[in-house]
């Protein structure tokens, strides 16, 4: 008899990725139920009691009810915000929290379930300072990093590193001429540095001369190396320049890679890595919602049945 309890998977009306993980799951008899968390409460709706055996209740969508004692696995990939136009300034900042922590708390503290991953171990991850904090313990290479707010401070960084990227802490969309556009990392000199700096965080890193870089995606037990080779400095500005070669970590790199993942209590995420003209890799990032399919379009890594099995608990 097939195992009845649904899939949840939280996401955007409009996610490609979601849709190739949701079909795959359709095809192996898995039921599921997607939300998007920004419908609330128009098209969806919670009804949760706290009870001695956890949160028990109804999430209620246009086509689906999904029992929250029986949730086998949440698939949580940025679902859009909580939004109340019709309500004044005041009042919508009040029902929003309401939102947050109410939906946003049932969701967080189901019974039983397997997050992939639990909200707010993705938001102890997306701190950069904490990421990379930890990627040092847990036995990676991490480039000379400065965060600060002060300009003598980044000139001083930036003439001991000699050649210094700036990345932003987080990356909130611009909206520029009606265009959305992104703050992008770029190498940064004394001479860019003035008085502005101070008006808020700043992320400053000594670059890596590195000959390419590599995507790592971590699915559970699994571990997706694909090298990618550009001339970029930031490869995501350009995908038409890029050529993708899956490779094998080296020695050291999937012990780190678990022991990151279990600092964070994450069961997915997607890590870069520049390697060194030494051959040597050095530690980016890891995103714990990062993209991953157009890797598995673009080499055949089975990375959409890696997910499948892990959020069908089959593995």
């Amino acid at each position: 008899m097939s195992d009845p309890r649904p899939v949840l998977v939280v996401t955007s009306l409009h996610d490609p990725t979601a849709d190739v993980v949701i079909s795959e799951l359709h095809d192996r008899d898995v039921p599921v139920v997607r939300l998007d968390s920004g419908d609330f409460p128009a098209t969806l709706s919670v009804e949760a009691e706290i009870t001695e055996h956890g949160v028990q209740g109804l999430l209620v969508t246009p086509s689906r009810t999904a029992d929250l004692a029986n949730v086998r696995a949440l698939y949580y990939r940025r679902p859009t915000g909580f939004a109340f136009p019709h309500l004044s300034e005041q009042d919508a900042r009040f029902a929003l929290t309401q939102a947050r922590y109410g939906l946003g708390g049932v969701l967080a503290s189901l019974p039983g379930c397997l997050y992939v991953n639990h909200p707010h171990r993705i938001g102890d991850a997306e701190f950069k300072p904490a990421g990379l904090a930890t990627a040092a313990a847990a036995g990676f290479l991490v480039p000379p990093t400065l965060i600060t707010s002060s300009p003598d401070a980044a000139r001083e960084f930036i003439k001991a590193r000699g050649s210094v990227i700036y990345k932003p802490l987080s990356n909130p969309v611009y909206t520029v001429d009606g265009v959305s556009s992104a703050v992008k990392v770029a190498e940064v000199f004394t001479m860019d540095i003035d008085d502005d700096v101070a008006g808020t965080a700043h992320l400053f890193q000594q670059r890596v001369p590195k000959v390419a870089d590599v995507r790592v995606t971590v699915i559970g037990s699994h571990v997706f190396c694909v090298r990618i080779d550009s001339d970029l400095l930031d490869w995501r500005t350009d995908y038409s320049q890029l050529t993708y070669t899956p490779v094998e970590a080296p020695p050291g790199i999937r012990p780190a890679l678990h022991r990151y993942m279990n600092r964070f209590k994450l069961v997915f995420g997607a890590f870069d890595f520049a390697i060194g003209e030494d051959g040597r890799w050095w530690f980016l990032e890891c995103n714990p919602s990062g993209q991953w399919h157009w890797l598995e379009t673009e080499t055949g890594l089975p990375m959409t049945a890696a997910l499948a099995d892990l959020l069908e608990r089959t593995s």
